[in-house]
């Protein structure tokens, strides 16, 4: 294997971000504002029976994230081990863009919820399972000198991509009332306006996905995972299992890491996933500011990963998630103690600026760890572990709120969450500057 400690030029770094900007199509269109929406509210608003559509809903994604917490680590390693990272990511995002475009084809009618739920599902699988290869790949783009900037890049890649791509949607073909909407005046009727924007969508996706694969070159087979390769499915998990004892002897930080992050980013999920919710229910923001909120803490997000990036790469990614998360603990506990729209836009801008950072280090931090050759494997047992706590932040925000009769205690909820996952991390050493390589093949 060739194996060179080089500054990998911007463009490689800005096409694999590209990717990040484009795989917003799924996370904003479809899996949070507007598919799953459409799915609940319109396709299965009528759905007989006892089971309601957003119960439906739920378990189909459960399912899913039962099967990519199964099989990332697994297919990860095989990733590393056969020398097909970019391949495996190119036929993943494919799979995934063919899935969006095939959601044109549920109407606004009950009978196609069912086929909603399996492409929604199906979708949330592969493109989670895609995550595992282009996060592996964070290493052959940066330098031990940069890996923290150029994660910190690509969550705001992320986060803006969403941002533009939803605003696109909602003037162009969501926005206004009667049978046609949208300045482009799409026709309600079957859905078209929306099944349209899912068009968009993948189109959106493809084209900004496609950059990482011509300019990023695929790493070469290692030895550093032997029998991996050859294994067959089920006997992977012997390997993984053998690799798991081995990394516990050689660095037990990684798996600390793994099961820290896997709890302060399911607190930082939280914060998303219930921020509406409260924004509404407890301070009192109208349901059009919503947008215009998550909008900004988009924006604010993004800006917080890029700025955070620097301070990674000069004193370490540690310091730079214990910092994100002791201030996203002391804005959740003045949004606790105030009220009103103005301090909710004040303290819950404040709390998203810490969202992004801790995000983007956390995968420069397993990146730093990481030995060379099985960043695929880690990085699909750092995807399994973040499902595996997945339950925390909605379990624990149901119980204040049910405990305490108030929607306001679901915050203690969360920084319960957060709190846990800062105490975690903080009993993990931090990683050496110089042990990240940059992985650059011919």
């Amino acid at each position: 294997m060739s194996t060179v400690k080089a500054t990998s030029g911007r463009a490689r770094v800005v096409a694999w971000g590209l990717w990040d900007w484009g795989s917003a199509a799924f996370n904003a269109v479809i899996a949070t504002f507007v598919f799953a929406v459409y799915l609940t509210d319109s396709v299965g608003d009528d759905l007989p029976g006892d089971i309601s559509a957003s119960a439906w809903l739920g378990w189909a994604l459960g399912l899913a994230g039962l099967l990519v917490a199964l099989t990332a680590p697994v297919i990860g390693q095989r990733f590393d081990a056969t020398a097909n990272r970019k391949r495996s990511l190119a036929i993943m995002t494919a799979t995934v863009v063919g899935l969006m475009a095939a959601m044109f084809f549920v109407r606004d009618e009950y009978h196609y919820l069912w086929l909603g739920l399996v492409l929604l599902a199906l979708g949330h699988v592969f493109f989670e399972l895609s995550t595992v290869p282009y996060n592996a790949m964070l290493r052959q783009v940066s330098t031990p000198d940069t890996v923290g900037r150029v994660s910190g890049f690509g969550w705001a890649m992320g986060y803006f991509g969403g941002i533009v791509l939803l605003l696109i949607c909602y003037f162009g073909f969501i926005s206004g009332d009667g049978d046609e909407r949208g300045l482009l005046g799409i026709g309600t009727g079957d859905g078209l306006n929306i099944r349209l924007v899912l068009v968009l969508a993948a189109v959106w996706f493809a084209v900004f996905a496609l950059p990482v694969f011509f300019a990023v070159p695929e790493v070469r087979r290692t030895g550093a995972d032997p029998g991996a390769a050859t294994a067959g499915f089920f006997a992977s998990y012997r390997v993984l299992w053998r690799d798991l004892r081995e990394l516990w002897v050689l660095d037990r930080r990684v798996i600390w890491f793994l099961l820290a992050s896997a709890v302060f980013r399911d607190g930082l999920a939280g914060v998303f996933a219930f921020g509406a919710v409260l924004a509404v229910q407890v301070y009192g923001i109208s349901n059009s500011d919503v947008l215009l909120f998550g909008i900004g803490a988009n924006v604010v997000a993004a800006l917080g990963a890029i700025v955070a990036g620097r301070f990674d790469d000069s004193v370490g990614p540690k310091r730079v998630i214990v910092v994100s998360l002791a201030g996203a603990v002391v804005c959740g506990i003045a949004l606790l103690l105030v009220s009103g729209a103005t301090m909710f836009w004040i303290f819950g801008l404040a709390l998203t600026l810490f969202v992004g950072p801790a995000q983007a280090s956390a995968r420069s931090f397993l990146t730093r760890l990481t030995p060379p050759g099985r960043e695929g494997q880690l990085f699909g047992l750092y995807t399994t572990t973040g499902r595996a706590a997945s339950f925390l932040s909605p379990t624990l925000f149901g119980l204040f709120v049910w405990a305490f009769d108030s929607d306001r205690a679901g915050i203690a909820g969360l920084l319960v969450v957060l709190g846990a996952g800062l105490v975690a991390v903080l009993l993990v050493a931090a990683p050496e500057q110089e042990r990240a390589e940059s992985v650059v093949t011919g």
